[in-house]
């Protein structure tokens, strides 16, 4: 009896350690190429409207993100305000403050929703949308009719584990 309960609780214990190793291992996650490169290339792969990229004030303005909590970000908006397409990539500091990027995220992709709601409804529809994707401590947002291709190519950065 006191083997079985030391080997479920060994079981136990291993399976939890296990669970928190890959937490561990996502946070790993890396690309060679940074967020600045990644946009550069998406961009010349995949057509969009003139974007521009945005300063640290407008990133606290616009994202409501404080520019300390990362380490390197490329941030496009529209150049002119007729586009919903944006495009975001992200590598945050601490792991622990990823979620508050893509909480930040979410708030923007609302923003730009309710702007085109009543004022472009091709556009609105488009930002609706939106993609979100996390890799480690790697956010990416993307609204554009071409969604899915930037995913896939932001995806292409990094290497299968």
């Amino acid at each position: 009896m006191k083997r079985t309960f030391v080997l479920i609780i060994t079981v136990v214990l291993s399976l939890a350690l296990s669970a928190c190793s890959s937490n561990d291992n996502q946070a790993a996650i890396e690309s060679k190429v940074p967020p600045k490169a990644m946009a550069d290339q998406m961009l010349q792969q995949i057509e969009q409207p003139k974007l521009m990229e945005l300063e640290s004030g407008l990133v606290e303005q616009l994202y409501r993100l404080d520019p300390a909590l990362l380490e390197a970000y490329s941030i496009r908006t529209p150049l002119m305000n007729v586009k919903t397409n944006e495009i975001a990539i992200i590598k945050v500091k601490n792991a622990k403050d990823v979620a508050k990027v893509e909480m930040a995220i979410k708030q923007r992709a609302a923003d730009v929703q309710k702007h085109f709601e009543t004022y472009l409804p091709d556009q609105y529809e488009i930002a609706q949308n939106y993609k979100l994707v996390t890799k480690g401590n790697y956010v990416f947002f993307v609204i554009s009719d071409k969604a899915d291709d930037f995913v896939k190519a932001f995806e292409s950065f990094f290497g299968s584990k």
